[in-house]
């Protein structure tokens, strides 16, 4: 635990603090945490990479300034002077709203498939993933939304997502997590983002359209936009350039 936070590490050098954002607010494991690892790995040859997670238990009024709270707490007691730090998605919403209030803590910040608030298919399809886990129904299938245009590939999506959530009966943490994204938009205090930012985006990104992050990079000095033509939300991390994009931007001096 790094000051009660959950954390999974690999590589050598200085620490990169990596934020995502998983269901439960404890390490991934099986093949989440396989993909995880995977994802990292290119980064562990030049870096420690600290893949951070939330604590559990956190109360349902959480906002995202108390997230971002918890991690500047957890990254002040572990770590010496401003790190470098690979967020994306919500785990990106945590990391802009850090930077913003620690700025003394963020060297160097890459972010991917964010914004500096949600776009109306990505809250439409938030709320109704807590609306239907507050009902005691499989909340996941609500992301289908989010992740395909195709009517059809929703449906099977959708059976797929309510299959993931078998054995996962608590999704108190993800809610809460969502709610405070639900009420996130740092638009106005974005020139308080004092580390050098990269943010990488998809061009079909349904959950942070690309008119978002344009103005989330406007919106901070001297930030650096990338954008993957035609790729979707989650094909933005797993496309071949996203890793040597990322990379050559966290190790530049």
């Amino acid at each position: 635990m790094m000051n009660g936070l959950p954390y999974l590490s690999a590589g050598t050098g200085p620490p990169l603090v990596v934020l995502l954002h998983t269901p439960q607010a404890a390490n991934p494991t099986g093949l989440a945490r396989w993909s995880t690892m995977r994802m990292v790995r290119p980064f562990s040859e030049h870096f420690t990479v600290y893949v951070v997670n939330r604590p559990p238990g956190l109360p349902p009024t959480t906002t995202m300034a108390d997230l971002a709270a918890v991690y500047a707490q957890a990254i002040t007691t572990t770590f010496e002077g401003p790190v470098r730090m690979l967020a994306i998605s919500t785990g990106g919403s945590i990391a802009l709203q850090l930077a913003a209030d620690h700025p003394d803590l963020v060297d160097r910040l890459v972010l991917a498939g964010t914004a500096a608030t949600l776009g109306p298919v990505g809250r439409r399809a938030q709320r109704t993933y807590i609306e239907r886990a507050h009902q005691g129904r499989r909340p996941s299938p609500a992301l289908a939304e989010i992740v395909t245009e195709s009517e059809i590939g929703r449906r099977l999506l959708k059976g797929l997502l309510w299959l993931s959530d078998s054995g996962q009966k608590d999704h108190t943490d993800a809610v809460t997590v969502l709610n405070a994204e639900d009420g996130f938009d740092l638009r106005g205090r974005l020139h308080d983002i004092k580390a050098a930012t990269l943010l990488i985006q998809g061009g079909k990104d349904l959950v942070y359209p690309l008119e978002l992050a344009r103005q989330t990079v406007e919106g901070i000095p001297d930030a650096q936009l990338i954008v993957y033509p035609g790729q979707s939300h989650s094909a933005t991390f797993t496309d071949k350039r996203f890793a040597p994009d990322a990379l050559a931007f966290l190790t530049d001096s």
